[in-house]
């Protein structure tokens, strides 16, 4: 099955016109050598031997900005599908439509070295007609976001017919309003961070002033906020409850915070999650008595965070 992607070509799209006019899609993250043969079929491998190159050329940047830029650049070298869709964005609300065609190819000393060639459909999209699930996504920080949970939203577009519904499938999902609720709820806890409980100690991650630690990508999925502690001693893991039985979020939180202890911490930071649910859950509380490293909030509809 195809997947779908949105990819941005350059920062606010300053280089689409060119990837538009020569048929490519293109990443740089200021690594210039060719990847050609330095390109496995896991992103784990790749960034194993890239976060360190990163990092010495880019001494100032953390782990996790360096394992976020090395593995987007290997998904738009290697990640990505012959025959995967891309939406790219022209910087005007509206996202150009692309069949990816062939592997990867370096254009040395060029605008988006790190290139895919691909093949633009005549569809494009407006974002003001996209539903607001698929309009958060494609505006996700970040050169590539994961977009297939809206294919068939997508497909509706291409194929001009009916207007976008409301649609979830994601199998751990028992409510699609449900979950559309709650990732507004993700949106408005980025926006009034400071304002919250967590803001208080926590910082949501950025890099170069910029918010990355919204859907934070890993191994194992995306981790809804990634947040740093004001002293930088601390990663935070926050989940949020979209419909899951709470046994399966205390699990998946436990993964993320897997990943980012092993894979983004720094020699003496501490990794610690946070759960926010609607409710209070039996379950919930059942499973948090044994992991005291992970904390439970719920929210009420006014999006006040009260601590468990």
């Amino acid at each position: 099955m195809k997947n779908y992607y949105r990819v941005m070509l350059g920062k606010q799209s300053a280089h689409a016109a060119e990837a538009f006019s020569g048929n490519y899609i293109g990443a740089d993250f200021g690594i210039t050598e060719d990847l050609t043969g330095q390109l496995p079929d896991e992103w784990r491998a790749f960034n194993k031997v890239f976060i360190p190159k990163y990092l010495a050329l880019f001494p100032d940047k953390s782990k996790i900005a360096a394992g976020l830029a090395c593995g987007m650049l290997w998904t738009v070298a290697k990640g990505i599908n012959k025959g995967d869709i891309v939406l790219c964005p022209d910087g005007t609300g509206t996202y150009h439509v692309a069949e990816v065609t062939g592997d990867y190819f370096h254009a040395s000393g060029q605008n988006l070295p790190h290139r895919r060639p691909v093949r633009w459909l005549d569809s494009a999209i407006e974002r003001a007609a996209m539903s607001d699930g698929l309009r958060n996504s494609t505006g996700a920080i970040g050169t590539v976001s994961a977009i297939s949970g809206h294919r068939d939203e997508i497909e509706r577009f291409l194929d001009a017919q009916a207007a976008p519904r409301l649609i979830s499938t994601d199998e751990t999902v028992d409510d699609p309003a449900a979950f559309a609720m709650e990732k507004h709820l993700e949106d408005f806890l980025v926006r009034n961070w400071e304002q919250t409980a967590l803001g208080k100690a926590f910082d949501i991650f950025q890099d170069n002033g910029e918010c990355v630690g919204q859907q934070y990508p890993t191994d194992t999925g995306s981790i809804d906020i990634l947040a740093i502690s004001k002293d930088k001693k601390r990663l935070l893991v926050v989940e949020l409850k979209k419909g899951r039985a709470s046994d399966v979020v205390v699990g998946q939180t436990l993964r993320y915070m897997g990943f980012v202890a092993q894979e983004l911490a720094e020699p003496g930071q501490e990794t610690r999650g946070v759960i926010i649910a609607l409710d209070d859950d039996q379950r919930i509380r059942r499973a948090l008595a044994v992991t005291p490293n992970i904390d439970f909030y719920r929210y009420q509809v006014s999006f006040k965070l009260l601590k468990g």
